[in-house]
C-alpha cells in the first residue's frame, strides 16, 4: 500500500508541476495544447502538487 500511495503521490507532483508549467507558458509542449498561457491551470498545478505532497507525507508517515 505505502509503495502504490508513493507513485500515486510522485505522479501526481509531476503532473502539477507539468501543469503549472504549461498554464505558465513555461512549458509549451505540445504547442497545440489548450493549457498553455491559461491562468487557471497554473492553479489547478499548484492544487494537484500540493495534495501529491500532502499524500507522499501521509504514505511515509502512516502507511507501513
Amino acid at each position: 500500500m505505502r509503495k502504490v500511495a508513493t507513485v500515486i503521490a510522485v505522479l501526481a507532483i509531476l503532473m502539477g508541476i507539468v501543469w503549472m508549467g504549461q498554464g505558465s507558458g513555461y512549458f509549451p509542449y505540445p504547442a497545440s495544447s489548450f493549457m498553455i498561457d491559461q491562468s487557471p491551470w497554473i492553479t489547478n498545478g499548484a492544487i494537484l502538487a500540493v495534495a501529491g505532497i500532502v499524500l507522499l507525507w501521509v504514505s511515509r508517515r502512516y502507511l507501513r
